[in-house]
């Protein structure tokens, strides 16, 4: 679950970092604003959902569709008009439960014994 959640942040920058590209070549052209056309991080409704799907590959899209599921939880956590902290606070609570959380109640649960004993102690 971390993997698809680090995945689908890494992807996540990556389009960040080339939309605050484009953002600056139409600042440059005095065209200032946010991207139209530019599909949501989360998909919260069905038009996001299409939007994203017309704008990424399937294999892109089914790492967008297991985040949209591994973060739905902490979505509404945060209210923000950055869409960094809107992706980046989600991103680490899903990384907290499923890896620190999750990875501590596996600790937790009984391990099976082995019966084996030390070879030495063994009585013939």
């Amino acid at each position: 679950m971390s993997g698809f959640v680090l995945l689908g942040f890494a992807f996540f920058a990556t389009d960040e970092l080339d939309r605050g590209s484009k953002t600056q070549q139409q600042a440059l052209a005095d065209e200032l604003g946010h991207l139209e056309g530019e599909p949501s991080p989360i998909a919260r409704t069905s038009a996001d959902e299409a939007a994203r799907e017309a704008a990424h590959s399937s294999a892109r899209e089914l790492v967008d569709d297991v985040n949209d599921v591994l973060l739905g939880p902490f979505v509404d956590v945060v209210e923000s008009e950055d869409v960094w902290v809107r992706r980046g606070v989600p991103t680490l609570l899903a990384l907290l439960l499923y890896g620190v959380g999750l990875g501590f109640l596996a600790n937790m649960l009984p391990k099976q014994r082995s019966h084996a004993g030390d070879w030495r102690g063994a009585e013939s």
